[in-house]
């Protein structure tokens, strides 16, 4: 797949009705991010993304990957028997297949969450999904990807993520969040870019400016390090 395939990867049809999505893996492991952190989760990771953050830890997920129906998908979560399904990427929204096996999910009573860069519209997932949505930060390389018109629609239950590269990116964070009053929407969460910013100083440039902000250190690489499918 050439980076042109990566940006636009879509959904494909098999039959009547059989959408099915481009799949890099499944697996079961612990939440390591956002409100749901710590529980027992199984990760749908979809194929492909318009962005290249410099800090992508997922970047094998840009390309390949198997095409699978979403009743496939639906089998393959079904085995893991655990409650919490976090639809990720890649960007998972870059395919339209996701739409629909993001209500399959949530019609099987799974409590489904989604991580999405916030460069595509968020506006038509299902509304039982709980969204987690990226502000990129200048020092992600891709600051003008963001698509602030997700951030109106957002509900209390659900959180913004910015991942930190450096002092400068906090203060960048510090100051949007000021300036829109982000924090009485939803949940802001702040963390700090995998090899790049000491946790132990973010919390404390948190603490030093009172931010109302959720600190959050990715608990999946603290168990088994930058592991791909952990």
């Amino acid at each position: 797949m050439n980076l042109a395939d990566a940006t636009t990867v879509d959904s494909a049809v098999t039959g009547p009705g059989a959408t099915r999505v481009k799949l890099t893996e499944i697996f079961l492991s612990i939440q390591g991010e956002a409100d749901s952190v710590g529980w027992p989760t199984v990760f749908v990771r979809l194929t492909g993304c318009p962005l290249r953050c410099q800090y992508c830890d997922t970047a094998y997920a840009f390309y390949g990957g198997e095409w699978s129906s979403l009743d496939d998908v639906l089998a393959k979560v079904a085995a893991f028997e655990t409650k919490h399904v976090c639809v990720t990427g890649g960007e998972p929204l870059a395919q339209k297949g996701c739409f629909p096996l993001l209500q399959k999910l949530c019609d099987a009573g799974y409590r489904v969450s989604l991580e999405t860069s916030g460069a595509i519209d968020v506006s038509n997932v299902d509304p039982r999904v709980v969204r987690v949505v990226d502000v990129k930060t200048p020092g992600s390389g891709e600051v003008e990807r963001n698509r602030y018109e997700n951030l109106e629609v957002l509900r209390p239950e659900e959180q913004v993520k910015f991942v930190l590269c450096s002092r400068a990116d906090f203060e960048w964070a510090r100051d949007f969040i000021r300036e829109r009053r982000l924090y009485e929407r939803c949940m802001v969460l702040f963390s700090p870019s995998y090899g790049q910013v000491d946790g132990r100083d973010l919390a404390q440039w948190v603490l030093d400016e009172r931010l109302p902000v959720r600190l959050q250190i990715q608990l999946h690489k603290v168990l088994w390090g930058d592991t791909p499918g952990k």
